[in-house]
């Protein structure tokens, strides 16, 4: 189908194509555990995702007592690390939805790209896990492009279209989201963006101000249609 609005379609990974929650959690107890702080519930550490992994345990650390000397800091964020990968894939698993989703727009000619703020060879790592990593023409981790270039500012998203093919005055690209970081991100480059109600939203998906705001992966298709 060549009559699709977009020919390259963006997804942010933790909380929007996988629900990683699963097994970022205990690594993120466990971290805290090695320097003496109580564990956290799940549903507070859901509030600590975006932004990347050092953001979510500086969050934690905040939450549980402080900020730590920055040798205590990288020290937890090592353990934080290590047990992650160790387990990175053990509960995570794709949203209701999603893969039937990536197979749709594939189908209407879309190139796809993840654009997440996690470590590139963890989200590589997890995708491949997951058996995901074939689906996508690029993958870009918060780390990719070096300091100050992950979201919410543009580069992710513009490098992305680069990297598809794309050329970014002339390429229609959608970014898909859960947080106020897809959304500025997308809004920082001048494309489209939605929500979903579903992920790890840092404030209310209806808040976000993306395009549109979706509550389940079989609603995609249709509301990039609707853009």
């Amino acid at each position: 189908m060549t009559d699709f609005p977009f020919q390259i379609v963006g997804f942010d990974l933790d909380g929007t194509l996988v629900d990683s929650l699963r097994d970022l959690a205990p690594a993120l107890n466990h971290a805290l555990t090695t320097v003496g702080r109580p564990q956290v519930a799940g549903d507070q550490v859901r509030a600590f995702i975006g932004g990347g992994t050092a953001l979510m345990l500086k969050r934690a650390l905040d939450y549980t007592g402080g900020p730590l000397p920055e040798d205590e800091y990288d020290a937890a964020y090592g353990e934080l690390l290590a047990y992650y990968e160790a387990h990175i894939a053990d509960r995570t698993v794709p949203y209701p939805g999603c893969l039937d989703a990536l197979d749709a727009l594939a189908e209407r000619g879309c190139k796809l790209a993840v654009i997440t703020n996690k470590i590139e060879v963890y989200s590589r790592k997890l995708l491949g896990a997951l058996g995901m990593t074939d689906r996508f023409d690029a993958i870009i981790g918060g780390d990719t492009l070096g300091p100050g270039r992950a979201k919410p500012a543009p580069d992710m998203i513009d490098t992305a279209i680069l990297m598809c093919g794309g050329e970014k005055e002339t390429t229609r690209f959608a970014m898909v989201g859960d947080s106020s970081y897809d959304v500025l991100a997308a809004k920082n480059a001048q494309v489209p963006v939605v929500a979903l109600s579903f992920g790890y939203n840092d404030r209310p998906a209806a808040e976000l101000g993306a395009d549109v705001v979706i509550g389940h992966y079989g609603e995609l298709v249709g509301a990039l249609e609707t853009l």
